[in-house]
């Protein structure tokens, strides 16, 4: 599709990514609208021009809802649509510009099983693999012809949805079922490859920016501290990654978007081995939840950059590229990590952000109820400072001036790992959640301030400034 200007912007998500990409557009001048659920009725992203529909997932209902309300370009967000090429087909056949990657580029790419070839075909080192397969007995028949240690996962999507461990080949059909299921509701699609698992790992990406003809990459993400394969602490640049250890990384990343004709922004993923080797692990061909800490250390706008190529306007060229400082992010999510990371829902009774820090960024947008239904992801704390140590007090001092009462969060435990002797001393492995001893902390004296000021009673101060920095109570 040819660049043109954009003059209205529908969000095609929710929550903390919605807010945060209107956020960017409306500063720019574009005029912004939602969709949303049921389940989101009365949520932060939908208190602008808004239609309800039935399903993130439903390109006709998303489609449909962008031509009632006169936008003329989609940013799909992560998950949901972001990464279905079907969605990116359609958006041009309606003449609406879609932010993001051609359906072309993402079959070729954002499949991980196609993404394989490709890569492989450039001679960027890969980890063994087999796929994709549909039915549960080619899965398991390349299972056993691999042998575990293996890793199964989805080939279409990301996020961790739908990747499995593979120790030992008892019980492989459950997980191979546990794994349909899982990826085929986040994203419409069964399709699993089975790969050869490397460990231990580190888990670090390469931020590009494409053009359809020319890419530039924007430093490296560590995020090997994941639970569940879901990242919980992201930061760059990575303790793992040397000078010329990142010049190689992003010289991988830019050579496979080139190939492809990469356009807007994506991420391509490695991991490190611990004798300094790396290996392709997918790209994500599209905005990633953990872009603002690349945001803060380059000073870039990554959804600004999107919204002008699509516009026409020239990346900048990659010398030109600045990196300052250390920035970290933790995500707060509603689960449990002392239930073994189990999901919580319910009716939030305060929440108060940590007010006028320097160099702490918050992007949120929860509401006054959380739902169980969707992902678990209800903010995004993130330090900059100009060294690591330097960053880490800084995150660790915002989260303890956080407060959310009315259900379980992973708050503390957030704490804890970035108080840890491995992350302190940068130290750490994809494994190096699994391997915890995880002990319930104190409650911060934030939180339990907050309850009794909550237990005295309600207050009654107006509207919820539900999208600000700041404190707020329910009635």
């Amino acid at each position: 599709m040819p660049a043109r200007k954009i003059s209205k912007l529908l969000v095609a998500n929710r929550g903390e990514i919605a807010c945060r990409v209107f956020r960017t557009a409306e500063r720019m001048g574009i005029r912004t609208c939602a969709v949303f659920t049921e389940h989101d009725e009365g949520a932060p992203h939908a208190e602008r021009e808004a239609m309800q529909i039935g399903d993130y997932l439903d390109i006709e209902q998303v489609l449909a809802a962008a031509l009632k309300l006169q936008a003329d370009a989609i940013h799909p967000g992560y998950g949901f649509l972001a990464e279905n090429p079907a969605f990116a087909e359609a958006c041009e056949g309606e003449g609406i510009v879609f932010l993001g990657p051609t359906a072309s580029t993402m079959r070729a790419i954002g499949d991980k099983s196609e993404a394989r070839k490709t890569v492989i075909a450039l001679g960027v080192p890969t980890s063994e693999g087999l796929g994709p397969f549909t039915s549960v007995e080619e899965i398991e028949a390349a299972a056993r012809s691999l042998g575990p240690p293996l890793m199964l996962k989805a080939a279409a999507g990301g996020g961790g949805k739908g990747m499995k461990r593979i120790e030992h080949l008892e019980g492989i059909r459950d997980l191979i079922e546990s794994a349909q299921r899982e990826t085929n509701a986040a994203f419409g699609d069964s399709r699993m490859i089975v790969e050869r698992y490397i460990h231990p790992a580190r888990h670090v990406e390469v931020q590009i920016m494409g053009d359809g003809a020319r890419c530039i990459a924007l430093g490296e993400r560590e995020c090997s501290l994941q639970r569940r394969h879901q990242k919980i602490i992201e930061e760059s640049p990575s303790p793992a990654v040397s000078k010329e250890l990142r010049q190689r990384l992003m010289a991988a990343a830019i050579k496979i978007g080139e190939l492809t004709g990469y356009r807007s922004a994506g991420t391509v993923e490695f991991l490190l081995d611990s004798e300094g080797g790396f290996y392709f692990l997918e790209v994500n061909a599209r905005l990633q939840v953990e872009h603002p800490v690349t945001e803060l250390i380059t000073g870039l706008d990554l959804v600004q950059m999107q919204i002008e190529v699509a516009g026409g306007v020239s990346l900048p060229k990659q010398e030109d590229i600045r990196f300052r400082g250390h920035a970290i992010e933790a995500r707060l999510n509603a689960e449990d990590p002392y239930a073994e990371f189990l999901p919580s829902s319910g009716r939030v009774l305060r929440l108060q952000w940590p007010e006028g820090v320097d160099g702490i960024r918050i992007d949120t947008g929860i509401g006054a109820t959380v739902s169980s239904r969707y992902d678990s992801l209800l903010a995004k704390l993130i330090a900059h400072a100009e060294d690591r140590e330097a960053a880490r007090k800084k995150l660790v001092d915002a989260l303890k001036a956080t407060v959310l009462l009315g259900l379980n969060t992973n708050q503390g435990f957030l704490v804890d790992l970035l108080e840890s002797p491995e992350f302190v001393s940068g130290r750490f492995s994809t494994s190096t959640i699994d391997n915890m001893d995880i002990v319930t902390p104190p409650t911060p004296d934030a939180a339990i301030a907050a309850a009794c000021a909550l237990l005295r009673g309600p207050t009654h101060g107006g509207s919820f400034p539900w999208n600000s920095v700041g404190s707020w109570e329910l009635a």
